[in-house]
């Protein structure tokens, strides 16, 4: 019996300022895309605004487009400041750094899409914004590198007007970004949006769940990412159409295994689940060389669990100990060049518990 499913360089450490953005309200939207929310349109609290949105893990091995966890000190920047010579209601990119490979129309940009979106979402049409993007995530990376800039772009323009916006629109404004670059998955950019762990409970309508981590267990992820690019549409594309009862029931009890894992504070149990997945990994792992040698050379050194970060090609394994971490991420970086010819970079991370905030703003 079978079960039909529709399925659609190295990095650069970062620091910056504590969060100033409000907590987290709502997590349920009845709207598919964005709309106007605001019927009068805010003055803007700021001149210019600075935001940092961060790196993300999304399907945590059986959570394919339903689970993902934001990575600390990993992320894109996005400034966002009104110009008068854009003309109004419009958003005008004046800088990308970190990438050549990036479009600087607003309408093939992660960043300008969100930034367009959230705009409309507020109703703003006396207020031309100029946009600078800096890129701390390389793209195709597996740490959704699209989601960050769609994230602190939305946040950017949200806390330039007041931030008026509950986080739910922020999703969903960064959700419209996604769709138009690698398909429509929430599985990062609620994370990058939230913070922490989060479930996507549904996509009609939309509604999210933050997965709370107990603060007195510690978590590292141990990220390496290789030299080598693998596009989520690629990746998307290499996936089954049908999936077997079996491997159905199995997969779903895992995931069902890595949400209480995490909410009871169970690293072991965690990565156990984040190793489990027997209907994405199987065929995207293929594709990535030296992946399979990679997991194992993870879990012979002590790692708890490994999978593919996101569409990959990075490998992500969990562990309590930071530097324990850093001696498997050595390992796996050995792997990658013995296994499958590449280099690669590792990096041990907590998890970012904030998600997308504003670090800096110039009052009017």
């Amino acid at each position: 019996m079978a079960i039909c499913f529709h399925f659609q360089s190295p990095l650069k450490p970062i620091t910056f300022h504590p969060s100033t953005t409000k907590g987290v309200p709502i997590f349920r939207c009845k709207a598919s895309l964005p709309t106007i929310t605001t019927t009068t349109e805010p003055e803007p609290l700021f001149t210019s605004v600075k935001s940092f949105a961060p790196a993300t893990v999304a399907n945590l091995g059986p959570g394919f487009d339903f689970l993902g966890a934001a990575v600390d000190g990993l992320g894109d920047f996005v400034s966002l400041s009104i110009d008068s010579s854009v003309r109004p209601g419009h958003v005008s990119i004046s800088e990308i750094s970190g990438s050549s490979k990036l479009s600087s129309n607003p309408l093939f940009n992660c960043a300008g899409i969100a930034a367009i979106a959230t705009m409309k979402m507020l109703n703003i049409r006396s207020f031309g914004l100029s946009l600078k993007l800096e890129k701390g995530l390389p793209l195709g990376s597996g740490l959704g590198s699209s989601a960050a800039s769609a994230a602190a772009a939305a946040v950017a323009v949200n806390e330039l007007f007041g931030a008026k916006l509950g986080v739910d629109q922020l999703v969903l404004a960064g959700l419209e970004s996604e769709a138009k670059v690698s398909g429509y998955h929430a599985d990062n950019i609620a994370p990058a949006v939230m913070g922490g762990f989060v479930l996507i409970k549904s996509y009609e309508p939309l509604e999210l769940k933050p997965l709370i981590f107990p603060k007195s267990q510690e978590l590292f992820f141990i990220l390496v990412s290789p030299e080598f690019e693998a596009p989520t549409k690629k990746m998307r594309a290499a996936l089954p159409a049908e999936v077997g009862m079996p491997h159905h029931v199995w997969n779903c009890s895992q995931a069902g295994a890595l949400v209480a894992s995490v909410l009871e504070g169970d690293v072991v149990g965690l990565g156990k689940a984040l190793s489990s997945d027997k209907i994405v990994e199987p065929k995207r792992a293929p594709l990535i060389p030296g992946m399979e040698g990679v997991k194992k050379a993870a879990i012979k050194a002590g790692a708890f669990g490994c999978t593919i970060s996101g569409a990959g090609p990075t490998a992500v394994a969990v562990i309590d100990d930071e530097e324990k971490g850093k001696e498997i991420g050595q390992r796996m970086v050995e792997a990658f060049l013995e296994v499958g010819n590449l280099r690669s970079v590792a990096m041990v991370k907590r998890l970012d518990r904030i998600g997308a905030r504003l670090i800096d703003s110039v009052p009017r």
